[in-house]
């Protein structure tokens, strides 16, 4: 496994991060332990979670769990794993996040100074830790100041509780202005980003990645797949691995063009779709290193494939023709 700094930082992490959404609603606590476990035996350290992951999935505000899963469900699994010592969390960088709601009462949500310091110890009791290295915000709060968010912040730091701040779903002046308050209180600020980013969706190289790279935040793609439709869907669906649901058949019928050609020529060049992917994210200037949410350890294996991928230009430039991109603003646009 290949290491790279994160952000502008001294902390090295794996060029891969291990997500943990899945685990609780779709992976069961002993398969999620033994990937974990697969995960750092391939050299992986850095794995990702929330506080709103192991519930249903709701939208920001409302509050996910039902019987068989609850919000923070997964945060709890890790922390099981933590608890069973030999080195676990001394070999984790570990990132989570807070932004959504953990329950129906104000200010158990969003970025206020008070949930700020609530969510980070519901998390640390979770997780069965005393610390968390980077702890993100899941989302922009628009209603909070950012001296208030920083405020908060950096008590924790002071208290030991974190490490590193870390933002997710940003516009590019969203890290800007975070970055540069941070900076006016002497401040470290923002040391990550996490944004939707795959050759499918890449909007964020109009503002984002330029604003990242500016400020030394290291970018940590989340969906490298889209959703599966990178990952060979089409061959599955041929070969009767993969059946889709309403909303995915429509996807991928509404690029069937692009998905094809790129199929080919992944097949051309013979490597799998999915590696293809995650190593196109690898070849770009500012990402660490993206998000893989293995369900199971076979699709954890198949990920390590893409760390030694390497593609050359004309690759590159024929995956650019089938999914064109973008030049940073205002060039894209502009003169």
């Amino acid at each position: 496994m290949d290491f790279i700094h994160l952000g502008r930082s001294g902390l090295r992490v794996s060029r891969l991060c291990l997500g943990t959404m899945n685990f609780g609603p779709l992976t069961a606590p002993a398969d999620a332990h033994a990937i974990m476990d697969r995960a750092h035996e391939l050299g992986i350290n850095f794995f990702d979670t929330a506080n709103r992951y192991g519930g249903a999935q709701s939208p920001p505000g409302q509050v996910a769990g039902n019987d068989q899963s609850h919000a923070g469900w997964t945060e709890e699994i890790i922390g099981d794993w933590f608890a069973a010592g030999g080195g676990r969390r001394e070999r984790t960088v570990l990132a989570t996040k807070l932004y959504g709601a953990m329950g129906d009462w104000p200010n158990q949500d969003r970025l206020s100074a008070l949930n700020i310091r609530r969510a980070c110890e519901a998390s640390l009791r979770r997780l069965r830790t005393d610390y968390i290295d980077v702890y993100q915000m899941h989302h922009v709060d628009r209603d909070t100041p950012w001296d208030e968010i920083w405020q908060a912040m950096e008590v924790l730091v002071s208290q030991g509780k974190i490490l590193y701040v870390g933002s997710s779903n940003f516009a590019g002046w969203h890290i800007a202005q975070a970055c540069g308050t941070a900076a006016a209180r002497n401040f470290f600020g923002l040391v990550s980003e996490q944004s939707i980013y795959n050759l499918m969706t890449r909007q964020i190289e109009l503002e984002v990645l330029p604003a990242a790279r500016s400020f030394g935040v290291g970018v940590i793609p989340w969906s490298p797949l889209q959703g599966g439709m990178l990952g060979g869907v089409l061959r599955q669906q041929r070969d009767g691995r993969r059946r889709l649901a309403d909303r995915a058949r429509e996807a991928v019928e509404r690029h069937r063009e692009q998905i094809e050609a790129y199929e080919s020529l992944c097949e051309e060049i013979g490597e799998q779709p999915g590696s293809v992917a995650l190593a196109w994210l690898l070849h770009q200037d500012g990402v660490t290193g993206p998000i893989i949410g293995p369900r199971t350890l076979g699709q954890l294996e198949d990920a390590q494939r893409a760390v030694s991928l390497s593609l050359d230009g004309k690759v590159l430039e024929r995956l650019d023709t089938i999914f064109p991109g973008y030049r940073p603003a205002p060039e894209h646009y502009a003169w």
